[in-house]
């Protein structure tokens, strides 16, 4: 028996295979290029990689192709298609109808499809995906996990603008928050690693990467979170810019005649710390740049580092305390300077860094608390793992057969 998950982008195909009785990933891989003819899959298995290069038009070919390599020869993973007894599918956005990962059914492809302007580089594909895997895979039933379920404890003081009431009302818009696997694996990993209940703890999660969130755990629940309607609110990120001020755009678009879409792609594509460095994205070579000297390079890291710290600040007097922060992702997992910064004057919350400990906490391999013994407060980096969730939400909801559930995770 296999758990298959998919994360589809708008050329990409990602997907893993997971088996429950190892409780490990099996193999992983991933096809590029999808709609062109120099399409190219990427698969990991026995440690081994490989790669096939094909034309894929669609998502269904892509989709074919994973299940292709998942089953041919005598080094395939699994034997045949009906080894794979349920498929969890990646969903960036789903809007306020679902708090849990849900079954797939004709209603619930219907209110992703409803909720795809909020998320248009995202759903359309997570939904192709999901079509194409149906059909591809009749007798497995399908899942959705949403990156936006886990933010919806949320109470409405969170969640709401200052902005008239009928927005709301008509459009939907409020703050939904995204990474929400992640936060979700990394609060229950936390949990375990200091030994005690998730439901007893306060918690602010970071996960920096290129994109970048933060999220206050309060009890096992998101009270609060940085992004916003869309991924473009909150910490300062890669390309995206973060907290503004929103007339800032609006004056640029009367002063230069700037369109929407034009302006779109500014704030999304253009800013963050590439905006501020003109040149980088990538905080390692930031670091390196600031350290030769680079002056723009120096300012955006104490730009990003202010920001995070800000946000525990915040965070921890809106939980009225404070037990665990933790770091993830690429950035939050393999950058000892920038946590260093991000922890720096912090002290009187009850953080404590322990030096040596932040510099060995690289690779995003091992779990590791940074900060010193008598910490009142600990720090800890923590790898995190997003197809876990996906793959035991999907389990759980087909062994125990109703579309949401309270989940009781192996990982924590």
């Amino acid at each position: 028996m296999s758990i298959l998950t998919l994360n589809c982008g708008s050329s990409s195909v990602k997907y893993s295979l997971f088996s429950p009785a190892s409780k490990a990933f099996v193999c992983r891989g991933i096809v590029e290029r999808v709609g062109t003819e120099k399409s190219v899959l990427t698969h990991e298995y026995q440690g081994r990689k490989v790669s096939r290069e094909k034309a894929l038009s669609d998502h269904s070919a892509a989709v074919e192709m994973v299940l292709d390599i998942l089953t041919e020869g005598s080094q395939a993973p699994i034997s045949d298609k009906l080894s794979i007894k349920g498929v969890g599918h990646r969903v960036v956005h789903g809007g306020e109808s679902f708090s849990r990962s849900a079954l797939v059914t004709p209603e619930l492809i219907g209110a992703v499809e409803k909720v795809s302007d909020l998320a248009p580089l995202h759903n359309p594909p997570n939904l192709a995906g999901i079509r194409a895997a149906m059909e591809l895979l009749p007798h497995a039933p399908h899942v959705a996990v949403f990156d936006t379920a886990f933010h919806q404890s949320m109470p409405p003081e969170a969640f709401t603008y200052a902005l008239p009431r009928q927005w709301y009302e008509k459009y939907g818009i409020r703050k939904y928050g995204f990474h929400g696997t992640s936060h979700l694996y990394v609060s229950h990993r936390a949990a375990s690693l200091l030994g005690r209940p998730l439901s007893q703890l306060k918690l602010i999660t970071l996960h920096i990467g290129n994109g970048a969130s933060a999220c206050a755990v309060l009890e096992g629940k998101s009270i609060d979170t940085s992004m916003g309607f869309t991924p473009l609110e909150g910490l300062v990120m890669g390309t995206r810019c973060g907290w503004i001020d929103p007339a800032i755009p609006l004056w640029l678009m009367g002063k230069e005649g700037i369109k929407p879409e034009h302006m779109d792609r500014q704030l999304n594509k253009h800013s963050g710390v590439l905006g501020i460095t003109e040149k980088f994205t990538d905080r390692r070579d930031i670091l390196k740049a600031a350290d030769d000297g680079d002056n723009l390079c120096q300012l955006a890291l104490e730009i990003e580092t202010r920001t995070i710290k800000k946000v525990i600040g915040s965070y921890s007097a809106l939980m009225g305390g404070l037990d665990c922060v933790v770091f993830t992702a690429g950035v939050g997992e393999n950058a000892p300077a920038i946590r260093a910064a991000a922890l720096q004057g912090l002290e009187f919350l009850g953080i404590e860094l322990d030096d040596d400990k932040n510099t060995q906490a690289v690779g995003g391999k091992v779990e590791m608390i940074i900060t010193k013994r008598e910490s009142p407060v600990t720090v800890a980096v923590i790898p995190t793992n997003e197809e876990l969730v996906i793959a035991e939400d999907t389990l759980a909801i087909i062994e125990k057969k109703f579309d949401h559930a309270d989940f009781s995770y192996s990982f924590s």
